[in-house]
């Protein structure tokens, strides 16, 4: 049976961040949410033994950290990427998005050969497991106005300001 191991730090900007992750790398990242939340959204698409151990987690807790400091502009850890192969092609295509820059949906859709797809992109967007690592923050609409964020426009703008504030 496959596992997932999770755990959990405390942060005045996001609450609770909650980290899980297999042998093969982070499987799911959540915040603003309850350990409880954070559970039931994990069992939606893992269906493996779930364990809580504080030790597992700890170097990409360490970047994440970092990265809410401004002190880390890129993540260096691997992922379990568990999606549609459409998911997959958009998540791949946020990590290209430089620390401190946005691009639109439609950016994002052209990007990967859907020009006519940028709907879909938000729709993959509001499914990303992995934000921060995967910087669906950093996609906004075509007309400058934020777009949707599944942890709130007011966590969006200010992931956003940290980016431009720490960015080179």
């Amino acid at each position: 049976m496959e596992q997932v191991y999770y755990s959990f730090f405390k942060s005045s900007f996001l609450g609770k961040v909650f980290v899980a992750s297999t042998k093969k790398g982070i499987l799911m990242i959540d915040f603003m949410t309850t350990e409880k939340g954070f559970l039931k959204r994990l069992s939606r698409f893992f269906h493996g033994e779930v364990i809580s151990d504080k030790n597992r987690n700890r170097d990409i807790i360490s970047e994440i950290k970092k990265y809410l400091s401004g002190k880390l502009k890129h993540f260096n850890c691997k992922l379990d990427l568990r999606g549609t192969p459409f998911q997959k092609r958009v998540w791949l295509e946020l990590r290209k998005i430089p620390y401190g820059q946005t691009r639109s949906y439609k950016e994002i859709a052209m990007a990967i050969g859907k020009p006519k797809g940028s709907r879909a992109v938000g729709g993959a967007n509001g499914q990303n497991p992995i934000p921060l690592i995967i910087p669906c923050h950093r996609v906004i609409s075509s007309s400058g106005d934020l777009g949707g964020y599944s942890h709130g426009i007011k966590i969006k703008k200010r992931l956003i300001e940290l980016e431009k504030i720490n960015g080179i």
